[in-house]
């Protein structure tokens, strides 16, 4: 019996934004969109942790400063949860202090970069941490 042809073609990688700054997230979601990820986005940690937990996405992009659950909280849920333990986190923040390198290790994201992103670089981390999955 024959496959279609559209049975051997890899399915995009799903990427999960998690950004409460409307703009970030639009921009990140066209830039990823147009490099080829399927781009989901959510506006806040506690919707973040819903929607990492639902679509198990294949690498997830997570803001710091967000009223409510922020992105450190948001991290350490993940990385407790067996569902989702194993989902890799970039953390994407404007916060650049040693103790923020520090926190984000702590809580157990896989990389770390800050704003504004250099997307070549963001590019490059993002298939660092997909391929290793």
């Amino acid at each position: 019996p024959s496959t279609s042809w559209s049975a051997r073609i890899p399915m995009a990688k799903l990427i999960l934004v998690i950004d409460d700054g409307a703009e970030q997230r639009r921009f990140l979601e066209r830039t990823l969109s147009a490099a080829g990820y399927r781009v989901v986005t959510a506006p806040d940690g506690e919707s973040g942790s819903a929607a990492a937990r639902s679509l198990l996405p294949d690498l997830i992009i997570l803001d710091v400063m967000m009223p409510g659950m922020n992105g450190y909280q948001v991290c350490r849920t993940l990385k407790a949860d067996p569902a989702t333990t194993d989902r890799p986190i970039l953390v994407l923040t404007a916060k650049d202090e040693p103790t923020d390198h520090f926190w984000a290790r702590e809580v157990g994201a896989d990389d770390f970069l800050t704003k504004p992103v250099d997307l070549p670089e963001l590019i490059r981390r993002i298939e660092d941490l997909t391929e290793r999955r």
